[in-house]
């Protein structure tokens, strides 16, 4: 029985603040403590993709929707090696999960990846007021219960900005990637056999389903570490070069805003998310943190080009700033909620960046459209 069906044999846990505000609930996953910043997530189901994004490293994720775990976990469903983020709360977690793909529970799979999760509070009260204050770190435990102690030691903790956190997600050596999407007709990934053009890319903190839409674009993907010099890509001689989502403050990632800078006019260049504000400090941007970011699956963004507006999946901090970027790049896309830089490209080089997540997983797929539009640059040359 989750929490809130006051099940009181589950242990107490506390979510802390640094502002003060605290909230009592239930421990469930992995005993222990999480600290990082805390953050929405307003996508209605796709809890699994969302806990394996990377892009979450040092964060703990809210989920608006109120009851989670319902569809248990599987292990086609995952973004990455493991899940990176600090800890996840929800209103209530379900622990009779029942879905046909299911092979495991959300409870034993947090406990595995030693994942602190906090159920059985009023996660409407905790979004209002992150959306009132601004993101701000938080700290959940099951082993301290002092409100006081907690609230010190969250203030006490560091922040996002400035902190180089694509080190802890980026692979570790290079590695090719052939899987492609889902289907759900043959219950498993297809994999593309004709394969034209070769593909680099950066890791950042890099989702699986990017990988896979690129190899159904027809695809050689060769993924590489983040710190990896951009004279080494060049030797490669890729047909293009996708910079990955990732984690964090793209300032503190200056070695891959050099490694872009770099790059820029040898070939051509797709930016995804973090790989999107990377692009924008190369093209000597500016970047902001917004007051408490875009994380779900249902931000309307207009295509300028076009007209037309994407439903998309998002999931980020940071943004680029609009006055700073610089008349070779061309504002494409904008945030029909905030009016923030949603998209760009180079007004004469095959260059182009979003700032939200066309590959989906989870999410609408409005938007991967992009794939192919990289896939015929590439082909232009």
């Amino acid at each position: 029985m989750g929490a809130t069906g006051h099940d009181h044999s589950a242990r107490k846990a506390i979510l802390a603040l640094a502002d003060g505000r605290v909230f009592k609930g239930y421990g469930f996953g992995a005993e222990g403590e999480g600290v990082g910043e805390v953050v929405f997530n307003t996508s209605m189901t796709g809890y699994q993709e969302i806990l394996t994004d990377p892009s979450y490293c040092g964060q703990l994720v809210t989920m608006t929707y109120p009851l989670i775990g319902n569809t248990g976990v599987n292990e086609e469903d995952v973004e990455s090696s493991k899940p990176f983020l600090s800890g996840f709360i929800v209103r209530e977690y379900s622990d009779h999960p029942s879905n046909w793909r299911q092979t495991g529970d959300l409870n034993s799979f947090l406990k595995r990846h030693r994942i602190v999760g906090i159920q059985g509070i009023d996660t409407r009260a905790l979004t209002k007021h992150i959306r009132d204050v601004g993101a701000q770190t938080g700290i959940i435990s099951t082993v301290e219960l002092d409100e006081k102690r907690l609230v010190k030691r969250a203030a006490e903790a560091p922040g996002l900005i400035g902190r180089d956190l694509v080190r802890e997600v980026t692979c570790e050596k290079p590695y090719d990637w052939t899987e492609g999407c889902w289907q759900s007709q043959i219950s498993n990934f297809k994999s593309q056999t004709s394969k034209s053009l070769k593909v680099v890319v950066y890791d950042f903190g890099v989702k699986r389903n990017i990988l896979r839409r690129l190899t159904d674009a027809g695809c050689f993907v060769t993924v590489i570490p983040a710190r990896t010099p951009a004279s080494d890509v060049l030797k490669m001689n890729p047909d293009g070069i996708l910079l990955s989502n990732g984690p964090g403050d793209p300032e503190a990632v200056s070695y891959a805003v050099e490694a872009t800078r770099f790059l820029i006019g040898k070939k051509p260049i797709f930016g995804i998310c973090l790989g999107h504000q990377i692009l924008g400090l190369a093209m000597n941007g500016k970047t902001y943190k917004l007051k408490f970011g875009h994380h779900g699956a249902n931000q309307p963004v207009m295509d300028l080009t076009t007209g037309q507006v994407e439903i998309t999946a998002q999931n980020h901090g940071f943004a680029v700033d609009v006055d700073s970027i610089g008349y070779e790049m061309e504002l494409t896309h904008i945030n029909l909620n905030d009016r923030t830089v949603e998209g760009m490209r180079h007004r004469k080089l095959p260059i182009f960046s979003i700032q939200y997540h066309p590959e989906a997983s989870p999410g609408p797929h409005d938007a991967r459209y992009l794939f192919g539009r990289f896939a015929e640059m590439m082909r232009d040359g």
